[in-house]
């Protein structure tokens, strides 16, 4: 029998530029660093359960040293990635205003089929980010 999984519990993007990451998620998105390694990682809480790891994929792609306290395989990508924030649906027109007087371009604002919004723009890295009405999952 296969135990179950519990849920989403961190997710990952790539900066090269950590501190853009951190005045971005912070600044703008709202989100509370709770962890920061200068020139590796900056950590953002989402929800109570929930993490957002922001790295630089130049430190994590090296293997962990033989004595490492903590021997985390390697990890990293390059190229833009996506990242998905749940928000109530009608915040929807309030988090497009609030990006726009942040100069966030705005890449896509639509409905799904089963008529969920979603917006789509870039953080400073270049990562896909969306802003969704959870109902986008639902039939």
């Amino acid at each position: 029998m296969m135990p179950p999984v519990l849920g989403t519990l961190e997710s990952a993007l790539y900066a090269d530029d950590l501190n853009a990451a951190l005045a971005f998620w912070q600044g703008v998105i709202g989100l509370t660093p709770f962890q920061q390694v200068k020139d590796r990682h900056v950590f953002f809480r989402v929800a109570p359960d929930q993490v957002l790891l922001v790295f630089r994929a130049e430190a994590t792609e090296r293997p962990p040293k033989p004595d490492a306290r903590l021997p985390v395989p390697p990890h990293g990508a390059r190229g833009p990635g996506h990242y998905c924030l749940a928000v109530a649906p009608e915040t929807m027109d309030d988090w497009r205003a609030h990006l726009e007087s942040n100069g966030i371009a705005i890449e896509a604002d639509f409905r799904w089929p089963n008529g969920a919004r979603s917006i789509y723009f870039r953080d400073p890295a270049g990562n896909s980010i969306e802003l969704a009405d959870p109902a986008i999952w639902k039939d």
